[in-house]
C-alpha cells in the first residue's frame, strides 16, 4: 500500500512542493511508501521549482478511491480536492489555511493547521532533527515554498519563524534567498503561453459570500502590465469561466509583488459593489487598486462582503 500525497487543486509553489517533500519524509524517514501527486498543471512558478531542484513532476491524478490511503497537504477544502475525497482512506491533513468543514474521515487521524505562511514552514518543525536527513532538492523545495508563499516575506501572513526556517534552510543549501526569489517571480510572470481561462484558474479558490458563489483568482507578478494589458479579454472570459464551474462571478485580483499592491478587474456592479464594501474603495472605472493588499488568505477573503 503506498499512500498518496497531495494538494489542492490548482497546484502552486506550496501545494506541489509540499506533496514532494512529506511523500519523501514517510518513505525514507517513517518507512510508509508513499508517492506525491497532482490534482492538475502546476503553475509556471511551481513547474520552475522543479527544475531548478531536479524534482520530478508528479503524476496528475482526477480522484481517488475508497482503496487510497492519502494525505491532504496546503489545504482541507473539500471544493479544492477530488470528488470522491470522503470516500479515500485520509490518514492525515497538514495545512496553514482556516480550517473550512466538510471532510468525513472513517477513523482517527493526524491533523496539523497552524497559523503560519507556508506548509512546508509546518513540516519543517514536524520533522525536526529528521531535516537533516533530507536531500539537498528537498530542502531546496521548502525553501522554494516558503519563499512563494510569503512573497519574499513581504506578504502579510509571512511569520518571524517563515523567516527563520528560511533562512536556516538558505545558509544550510548556500543560497542566496533574493537572487532565488527573483528567479521564481520571473517564472511566475511569465504567463504568455496561458489563455484567460487558464489564468482565471490557475491561482483559484472557491468561497460563498453573501450567498454568492465566488471564484477568487489572484496572479502574483512582478510585470502586472501584462496581465492588465489582456483586461478586456480577461473580464469576457469570466462569464464562461464562472458558467462552467458553476459560479456567480469570478472575482481576479492582479497581485503587484514589488509595488505591494492589487488591482481589481471590476467588470460589472456586482464586483463594484463587493469591492466599495468589502475594501472601503470608490470604483470609478473596470479596476481598481488596493494599497497593501497581498494576501487572499488574511486579506482578500476575510473582508469580502455585499
Amino acid at each position: 500500500m503506498t499512500i498518496k500525497v497531495f494538494g489542492h487543486k490548482s497546484p502552486d509553489t506550496d501545494s506541489t512542493g509540499s506533496a514532494i517533500i512529506w511523500a519523501w519524509y514517510l518513505s525514507e524517514v517513517k518507512g510508509s511508501p508513499a508517492t506525491p501527486v497532482l490534482l492538475g498543471e502546476p503553475n509556471t512558478e511551481a513547474a520552475f521549482v522543479l527544475r531548478h531542484w531536479g524534482l520530478e513532476k508528479p503524476a496528475i491524478i482526477a480522484d481517488v478511491t475508497a482503496e487510497d490511503t492519502i494525505v491532504i497537504v496546503d489545504t482541507n477544502n473539500p471544493a479544492e480536492l477530488p470528488p470522491s475525497i470522503n470516500d479515500a482512506k485520509i490518514s492525515g491533513i497538514i495545512d496553514h489555511h482556516m480550517l473550512v468543514g466538510g471532510i468525513k474521515t472513517k477513523t482517527p487521524i493526524d491533523i496539523t493547521i497552524r497559523p503560519l505562511a507556508c506548509t512546508a514552514t509546518i513540516m519543517h518543525d514536524l520533522m525536526g532533527a529528521d531535516v537533516a536527513k533530507a536531500p539537498k532538492a528537498i530542502k531546496g523545495a521548502m525553501l522554494s515554498c516558503i519563499v512563494s508563499d510569503t512573497l519574499h516575506f513581504r506578504s502579510p501572513t509571512t511569520t518571524a519563524h517563515d523567516r527563520t526556517v528560511a533562512e536556516a534552510l538558505a545558509a544550510d543549501l548556500g543560497v542566496d534567498i533574493a537572487e532565488l526569489a527573483t528567479a521564481m517571480f520571473e517564472a511566475k510572470s511569465d504567463v504568455s503561453a496561458f489563455s484567460d481561462a487558464a489564468l482565471l484558474r490557475m491561482d483559484s479558490k472557491e468561497y460563498n459570500v453573501a450567498g454568492k458563489e465566488l471564484r477568487v483568482s489572484v496572479l502574483e507578478t512582478t510585470a502586472p502590465k501584462v496581465l492588465l494589458d489582456r483586461k478586456a479579454s480577461l473580464m469576457a472570459s469570466m462569464v464562461d469561466v464562472a458558467a462552467e464551474d458553476g459560479a456567480d462571478q469570478v472575482l481576479l485580483f492582479v497581485i503587484d509583488i514589488l509595488r505591494e499592491e492589487a488591482t481589481l478587474l471590476v467588470p460589472n456592479d456586482l464586483v463594484k459593489q463587493m469591492a466599495e464594501a468589502s475594501f472601503g474603495c470608490t470604483v470609478t472605472g473596470d479596476t481598481v487598486v488596493l494599497p497593501g493588499i497581498m494576501s487572499r488568505k488574511k486579506q482578500i477573503i476575510p473582508a469580502l462582503k455585499l
